[in-house]
């Protein structure tokens, strides 16, 4: 068993609060490093939030994608290929759930790899890799939310 921590922190900084229009920025603290942290200016509109900083949503999409990148690695190694180059345009999408409560109910992760050397793994070998590793991903396999992967595979 392993624990993870993080550490949230928001100040109200001498803002009015009982009318709703505080400030949703705050810091995001790992390992040492602080992200700005916000509401989604989808969820809470500007200027309460902070577009520039991360939102939760994002962050979900982001760990859902960075747990099967890591995965897909690490497969990838295991099975002889040589990675150049992986990047996901991963999307998540806030919608009403099957209990009328709004929830991340879909995640699509749409990862590009670009492999090394003149023997390059065929389609079949590429979504074999994406499907294993989307298997072994700690964050799929903790949440609800339908998590999708459609690889852009390079016809070259």
């Amino acid at each position: 068993m392993s624990t993870y921590t993080a550490t949230i922190a928001w100040q109200r900084a001498g803002q009015a609060f009982s009318d709703r229009r505080y400030s949703r920025a705050h810091q995001w603290q790992f390992d040492g490093l602080s992200v700005p942290g916000s509401s989604s200016p989808q969820v809470v509109p500007l200027p309460m939030s902070d577009a520039a900083a991360v939102d939760p949503e994002e962050a979900f999409v982001a760990s859902l994608s960075s747990c099967h990148l890591l995965w897909f690695l690490d497969l990838a190694c295991r099975a002889g290929w040589v990675v150049d180059d992986y990047s996901d345009a991963a999307t998540g999408v806030l919608a009403k759930d099957a209990q009328g409560r709004l929830a991340m109910t879909v995640v699509t992760l749409r990862p590009a790899v670009r492999f090394a050397g003149a023997r390059q793994p065929d389609a079949a070998e590429i979504h074999r890799l994406h499907h294993a590793a989307h298997d072994a991903c700690f964050i799929a396999n903790s949440v609800s939310t339908d998590v999708r992967c459609e690889p852009i595979i390079d016809p070259a």
